[in-house]
């Protein structure tokens, strides 16, 4: 499995690169719209991650069921 710091590398890389594209051809509204897509993208793979480290075990022996892990979810996506 990819760590965190791995897919978000690697999201960072995907768009540095277009980023860097548009501001070689100057193209000011393109990268506007890269950074504002890329803060967008980070958040929501950081959900993601954080849906995926809930669901996973802090222990590999360990056993959580699915009622609790669904609780779990529910109170990382629960507005405040």
């Amino acid at each position: 499995m990819r760590t965190r710091d791995r897919v978000l590398r690697s999201l960072e890389n995907i768009y540095r690169g277009a980023f860097t594209a548009a501001e070689d051809a100057g193209d000011g509204k393109v990268m506007e719209q890269l950074d504002l897509e890329y803060q967008r993208d980070q958040l929501e793979l950081e959900v993601l991650l954080d849906i995926r480290d809930l669901l996973i075990p802090e222990k590999p022996d360990a056993t959580t069921s699915l009622l609790e892990k669904a609780q779990n979810i529910r109170k990382l996506t629960k507005l405040r």
